[in-house]
């Protein structure tokens, strides 16, 4: 069965990048491969995600891409981050400084609130109904 693998995420340095994403998002570093060219395979997922879905860090490499970095999603929510423990994760990534753009919401479809991640892009932390 086909199944989305990685998303690109263009971000302006990778190790900042991999320290947030494995430090405060608690997610696993799968893969840093060098390849040759200044440029690296980064790979992070979240532990357990299905499917080994994660995300491939990209570096910026020009202007055009730099200024893409945190707007990839045009301001919007683009990535969705779920939970099985929505007080556990929002006060683990709340100890460990994760910008919250709002007070954490119980909707019919689930609990849930608006962070962003270091560049700025917006995500949900989503424990589903």
């Amino acid at each position: 069965m086909p199944h989305i693998a990685l998303v690109t995420l263009v971000v302006r340095d990778y190790d900042d990048a991999i320290a947030f994403y494995t430090g405060p998002l608690g997610f696993e570093l799968a893969e840093d491969t060098d390849r040759g060219d200044g440029s690296r395979w980064v790979v992070v997922r979240p532990p357990g995600s299905a499917a080994g879905t994660g995300l491939l860090l990209a570096r910026a490499k020009d202007d055009a891409q730099l200024a893409r970095v945190g707007g990839q999603t045009g301001g919007r929510v683009g990535f969705f981050l779920h939970t099985e423990d929505f007080a556990r994760d929002h006060a683990r990534m709340t100890a460990a400084g994760v910008r919250f753009l709002e007070e954490p919401r119980h909707e019919p479809y689930g609990s849930v609130v608006v962070f962003e991640d270091l560049y700025g892009n917006r995500w949900d932390l989503l424990q589903p109904a």
